[in-house]
């Protein structure tokens, strides 16, 4: 893939309120397989659809999103919702 390609870390809730987060490189595509294709949504909100993205940020590359996403999953519940900030929460 090219370096100019752009990723992004996101932050689902799911129906049962919980959160999910991922990284992709279109948001939108991402967003239409979590809740609808069983063979390419996470294994996760499958059971807990509809899922609505919440929060986003733009990496610089694959491997800095894999190492904000690994950041974000280590954060409490709290500090997630911190994240999305309170208009979203």
């Amino acid at each position: 893939m090219s370096d100019s390609v752009t990723w992004f870390v996101y932050i689902l809730k799911c129906a049962d309120a919980s959160l999910y987060t991922g990284v992709t490189t279109d948001l939108e595509r991402r967003l239409q397989e979590h809740n609808q294709n069983d063979r390419l949504g996470a294994k996760y909100t499958r059971t807990r659809r509809p899922v609505s993205l919440q929060y986003h940020e733009t990496c610089t590359g694959r491997s800095h999103a894999c190492q904000r996403e690994a950041a974000i999953k280590k954060l409490s519940r709290r500090a997630k919702l911190k994240l999305i900030g309170p208009s979203q929460a």
